[in-house]
């Protein structure tokens, strides 16, 4: 398998994309293929640079193993470059992801998070922010479906 290098994106990089890195972290690392990921997340805003991810994901994901310890960033023009893929989590992302790349190899590496879920029909994975427990089990429901879907997409080379 080649190296993969995997940015997850959502709006503040405080909840969805900081849960998807730590779930995509740790299903490589289970199957024993983290030398064949590079993994990291970012926000489309700056809001929140510097922050720890939302105290309520890093617990809510906690419950369920996995160890969000992503700082927030914004996306930059280089993480193009630097990324084979870059998966926005809702359509505004990914339109902003768009309006972002420079180049059509660049608008080529942009997909979004629900493309690669296997079990659940969403359309996109919904930001938890203003809502209860039951927005973040959500997403920490559609991530590890769509990140055990890219994992197999990326094992057998499907793009």
């Amino acid at each position: 398998m080649a190296k993969h290098n995997i940015l997850f994106v959502c709006l503040g990089n405080i909840c969805r994309s900081a849960a998807a890195e730590a779930v995509m972290k740790k299903i490589v690392d289970e199957k024993g293929a983290s030398a064949d990921f590079n993994i990291d997340s970012a926000g489309i805003l700056s809001y929140h640079q510097g922050e720890h991810a939302d105290p309520r994901m890093i617990s809510f994901a906690s419950r369920r193993g996995y160890n969000v310890t992503s700082i927030s960033r914004p996306v930059k023009r280089a993480d193009f470059d630097n990324f084979d893929l870059v998966i926005g989590m809702d359509n505004t992302n990914i339109d902003d992801l768009h309006d972002r790349a420079a180049t059509i190899d660049h608008t080529k590496k942009i997909h979004k998070m629900t493309e690669f879920c296997r079990s659940f029909n969403n359309d996109y994975v919904p930001d938890p922010y203003y809502g209860g427990a039951d927005g973040f089990e959500l997403v920490l429901d559609l991530l590890e479906d769509a990140c055990e879907g890219l994992y197999e997409t990326l094992k057998d080379e499907k793009l």
